[in-house]
């Protein structure tokens, strides 16, 4: 048995030689398909030139056909061939100086290059989808190439052998084109967007990375690490003032970058990182406007705050972020509230921190942020900018506790105004707002007592409207009627049982069964029973 699996394995051995040996002697017609032989005739094998003397005429070859579709696709094709089938060794282990390195490196900017995005006339303008039509093409052929030097890379274990610096060089240009074209774009098809997903994969494959982040953060091992600052070589010159609106890709390859990276490697690139950020964020198109507002939230995360404190760089996105607030378009404010609200403990500390005495409590950016957006609650009309307004109000409210005092006039008739209007079919805005009441009532509940008169009548009535609305979902009614009954016992807490001698004068005649049941849960409850504690605390003044 035993020798009928030796001689089993002696013929796949044979088999696989005589298949190497193929592939090898494919090599020299592949390079004079390529018309890099000297002669007509087809070079031996033992007469292939090194690679490193076939870079540049490759890298030529390539620059010639950048911008003739039919002839750099065939190229390419014969390209990928070569990659293919040229043996390791042959291929990469004469990649030893650095200088060999970057003229590998420009070859694979050039077969990059027969698959470049067309650049916008101007800053103003965009391109059409036409202008992308050949581009989906050309990127599957330049995907393909890629992916088969990066296989033949990883058979030959190149990321352990003497050219190991070799992928390290090549992955950024690499990386940078994959994700490209890997996104859902006018310049991108499915197929396209697949090849590209399969080079990543390859990439990460041959240099042992576990996913995107780990390829641009690297790890700990000298073998793994990252190709951030090669990334980020190819993106910064493209990201300039002047440049960076005239190829639609730049900013997208830009932002997914960025939002790999997490602390602690962000803080030493933060200042590549955050001028294009802020390019982003001050661009006066909503969709460039919120890409940018992500791209800062994530560096307000992901820094340490004592590296954004340094050279008032906080302060900068502070101011960036805060002009948003003046402008009408719902999905930038929602963004711009949310970043705002952790980027203030960068520069402050909280004003309902318990290290912070009564003595320090006094007007801050928290304040500022709170005003304008009490102060723009009161007189919205648009439907999108209540609701975002609204689910802001609530983390606000609770970040500021007892200093909430300082605004209890404008929250007051916020409240008030925002629970007299529908907003169907989910009530967002009613629920946000009553969630910010009931927060405000806890922070600050010795002042609610002169308050409790209006608030328990625009309550009461929105108990009744809700009763009465049959376009409401059960569940939505259900979640109102509730949250309203929450609000009436915290009022009834802070006014030591006023609100309890009120409700009985409610004339249960005007009321349905549900509000009249919702209204006896109320008044049943003991005020030690509702699981709300009213701890004194020193107020601002």
């Amino acid at each position: 048995m035993s020798g009928s699996n030796e001689a089993s394995d002696t013929q796949t051995a044979s088999f696989c030689s005589v298949i190497l040996s193929n592939i090898w002697m494919e090599l020299p017609s592949l390079l004079q398909e390529l018309h890099l032989s000297s002669s007509e005739k087809l070079l031996p094998s033992s007469d292939v030139p090194p690679i490193t003397e076939l870079l540049a005429r490759l890298q030529e070859k390539l620059v010639a056909a950048a911008n003739k579709a039919p002839e750099s696709r065939m190229l390419i094709g014969q390209l990928e061939q070569l990659f293919l089938t040229a043996d390791p060794g042959w291929l990469f282990s004469p990649i030893s100086t650095q200088e060999d390195r970057a003229e590998f490196a420009r070859l694979i900017r050039a077969l990059i290059g027969c698959a470049a995005l067309p650049l916008c006339s101007d800053d103003c303008s965009s391109l059409s989808a036409a202008a992308y039509q050949s581009v989906p093409s050309q990127a599957m052929a330049v995907c393909s190439a890629l992916t088969a030097l990066l296989e033949n890379y990883g058979k030959g274990g190149g990321v352990k052998g003497p050219a190991a610096q070799l992928l390290h060089t090549l992955a950024p240009p690499i990386c940078v084109f994959a994700v490209t074209h890997f996104q859902e774009q006018a310049w991108t098809s499915s197929s396209s967007r697949d090849g590209a997903r399969r080079l990543q994969v390859a990439l990460l494959k041959a240099g042992g990375w576990k996913d995107s982040a780990h390829l641009l953060m690297g790890g700990k091992e000298e073998d793994h690490r990252g190709i951030l600052g090669g990334v980020l070589d190819i993106l910064q010159p493209q990201m300039s003032k002047d440049s960076w609106q005239r190829c639609e890709a730049v900013k997208l390859v830009f932002a997914w970058t960025l939002l790999q990276v997490t602390r602690p490697s962000l803080s030493p690139h933060l200042h590549r990182l955050l001028p294009p950020s802020l390019l982003l964020n001050d661009d006066y198109r909503p969709e460039n406007c919120m890409l940018g507002v992500r791209c800062l939230h994530h560096i307000v995360l992901h820094t340490a705050a004592a590296d954004l404190r340094h050279f008032n760089q906080a302060e900068v996105v502070y101011q960036a972020l805060f002009k948003h607030l003046y402008t009408n378009q719902a999905a930038v404010i929602q963004l711009s509230l949310s970043c705002l609200l952790d980027l203030l403990l960068v520069l402050e500390k909280s004003p309902s921190s318990p290290d912070l005495p009564p003595s320090r409590r006094k007007p801050c950016r928290h304040d500022d942020v709170l005003r304008l957006v009490l102060t723009h609650m009161e007189a919205e009309h648009k439907v999108a900018l209540r609701r975002v307004y609204a689910s802001a109000l609530p983390l606000y409210v609770d970040r500021m506790g007892v200093a909430v005092c300082r605004h209890l006039q404008r929250v007051e008739r916020v409240v008030l105004g925002y629970l007299q209007i529908s907003d169907p079919p989910e009530e967002t805005s009613r629920l946000k707002v009553l969630d910010a009441l009931q927060k405000t009532i806890k922070a600050a509940w010795p002042r609610m007592e002169a308050r409790a008169d209006a608030l328990l009548l625009r309550l009461l009535r929105l108990l009744v409207d809700v009763s009465s609305d049959r376009q409401l979902g059960e569940s939505v009614r259900q979640e109102l009627m509730d949250q309203t009954a929450a609000s009436i016992r915290l009022l009834d807490a802070c006014s030591h049982g006023r609100v309890q001698l009120l409700l009985q004068q409610v004339d249960s005649s005007c009321c349905s069964s549900d509000v009249l049941c919702c209204l006896a849960t109320v008044m049943l409850q003991d005020r030690q029973d509702t699981g709300v504690k009213l701890e004194e605390r020193t107020l601002a003044p």
